[in-house]
């Protein structure tokens, strides 16, 4: 059945209280996240030690990190739903502003661990101390960028994408690693998932120009052992024709294809062992994390969720066990990698999409509000401290709201060049330009670049006229090309052209009818000279 989506809108004109355009945000927020999830392709999700994860089938930067002698691993936490930065690490500097401003909801001195003289964390936090004193924790103050949405899902997006407040941009940074770096990602995968995701689907972050999220929800391990041996688990022939039985249709199809990481990540899965107890659900995202990096899978990059964070009413019987929950289990994660010395070459990073006002609402809560600290872990910052300007209580913006000082994307770039050592000329074409470094994190990294930029450019799309799929692209200059079409399995099901061709632009046509195959999601593959690219494409009924 295709029933539509529907959503309540406000009438033109009237206004909208607080409450209505927040649930109005979350409603279009998960919308979205499900869209969004139908249009991945290329990975593999299973469940392991009753986890949910995603793999990520590839990201360029994780793909040469893994063929590197690189052993450097970056962990994104992400807060999911705006945490409060004001009640996670605390201005005592300012204690009579901040305790002003939250009469209610501030933390007691009583109840606060200074980290130094200007800063403290409350004491349900107390788990993360010891990597504060062992020098493995810094906090970068007062992050955010300007022109703060304070929207869910916009935020999430800019923060995904490394795009301007203005610029409504549907890729993420990684994805465009894929398409500038990895041109021919859906034909070519390689042979470990360079990425995990575990929880939180549906981010931006890995998702290119093309709108494809390089992922595939796979419900248990028996479903990605039943399409390990028969190469297919979903039937996609017996669909609803619309809009709903088209997006199925792609997700179940991509779905077929996930097996090729099973064996990799089972093995690592099964190789290794936890040294210490995670006690939370939480915990058991970065238990598995532990797990699979000390299983020796290989993958550089992983993102954990821990979700909660939108404090709108009862903050003080909310956000205290949400953070008592991250301490205990990066404390935990850390006391484990310890175990072999794998814990020297992790870097763990929490964010938000934003944080919280200073002002308490008459809730109990916090309301939407900019900057707010981002916490790191790792041995490899060299040392505890803090990064960025001390929040500043009284010069706030008119919403309310703190005003940032340190650019999110600034903190981007530096652990891209710093630690994971990319280039510093490829770290700014992602990001869109230059943000300046922050050395004040103290990351080192030999000055040796993880990859380049493929050596040439091409242009190509897919184009639909007249029930015809055309393959079109434009050659500098003429060289030899095959122009191949590829099932989501990876299978080829026709040639469209193998040759020489002239410089200028090209267009060979793939329809229902050629080769007699079925209608649905495929990929063209365009070898031109000694480079391959490639891009879904979908055929109609």
């Amino acid at each position: 059945m295709c029933n539509h989506d529907k959503k309540p809108t406000p009438r033109h004109g009237s206004a909208i209280e607080h409450g209505q355009a927040h649930e109005l945000d979350h409603h279009s927020w998960s919308r979205r996240m499900f869209i969004r999830n139908l249009g991945i392709a290329g990975s593999v999700s299973l469940m392991l030690g009753r986890m949910p994860i995603t793999a990520i089938a590839s990201s360029p930067l994780a793909i040469a990190l893994s063929n590197s002698d690189n052993e450097r691993i970056l962990v994104l936490v992400r807060l999911k739903g705006g945490n409060d930065g004001l009640n996670t690490i605390i201005p005592v500097f300012d204690y009579g502003a901040y305790q002003a401003n939250r009469p209610g909801i501030g933390i007691p001195l009583a109840d606060i661990t200074n980290l130094n003289t200007e800063f403290g964390i409350p004491n349900w936090m107390g788990d993360i101390l010891p990597l504060w004193q062992d020098g493995k924790m810094k906090v970068a103050n007062s992050v955010g960028y300007p022109n703060h949405s304070l929207s869910h899902f916009r935020s999430s997006d800019i923060w995904a994408s490394a795009s301007d407040a203005d610029v409504v941009e549907d890729s993420g940074w990684l994805g465009r690693f894929l398409e500038g770096q990895f041109p021919d990602y859906l034909t070519n995968p390689p042979s470990i998932p360079p990425a995990i995701q575990i929880g939180g689907s549906g981010n931006l972050i890995f998702t290119n120009t093309d709108e494809v999220n390089m992922g595939v929800i796979v419900d248990d391990p028996n479903a990605l052992y039943e399409i390990a041996q028969n190469g297919e688990l979903y039937d996609t022939a017996n669909l609803p024709d619309c809009y709903y039985g088209d997006q199925v249709g792609y997700l179940r199809t991509v779905a077929n294809s996930t097996f090729r990481y099973a064996e990799s990540i089972s093995q690592a899965y099964n190789a290794s062992a936890n040294a210490v107890a995670y006690d939370n659900g939480f915990a058991q995202q970065l238990a598995l994390v532990a797990r699979l990096i000390k299983g020796g899978l290989g993958t550089r990059l992983y993102m954990v969720t821990l979700d909660g964070f939108d404090t709108h009413a009862g903050q003080n019987n909310i956000q205290p066990n949400l953070l008592n929950t991250l301490a205990k289990a990066m404390k935990a994660f850390y006391d484990d990698l310890a175990v072999g010395g794998f814990d020297k070459g992790v870097l763990s990073m929490t964010y938000s999409e934003f944080g919280r006002r200073i002002e308490q609402n008459a809730s109990g809560g916090t309301d939407h509000g900019a900057a707010a600290p981002l916490l790191l872990f790792g041995e490899g910052l060299n040392g505890n401290g803090f990064v960025g300007d001390n929040p500043d209580l009284h010069n706030l913006d008119p919403n309310g709201n703190l005003q940032f000082s340190t650019d999110f994307r600034q903190v981007y770039a530096t652990l891209l060049e710093y630690w994971l050592c990319v280039d510093a000329d490829i770290v700014d074409g992602v990001l869109g330009q230059s943000f300046t470094r922050l050395p004040e994190l103290g990351l080192d990294c030999a000055p040796t670049p993880v990859f380049a930029p493929p050596a040439m450019q091409l242009k190509h799309w897919a184009s639909y006229e007249g029930g015809q799929v055309g393959v079109n692209y434009v050659l500098p200059e003429g060289m030899p090309v095959q122009v191949e079409i590829y099932n989501m399995l990876g299978q080829p099901v026709a040639n469209l052209f193998n040759g020489y061709e002239p410089a200028g632009q090209h267009r060979h046509v793939f329809h229902a009818g050629h080769a007699r195959v079925a209608a649905g999601y495929y990929v063209y593959s365009i070898r031109a000279g000694r480079q391959v690219f490639s891009q879904k494409l979908r055929v109609a009924k």
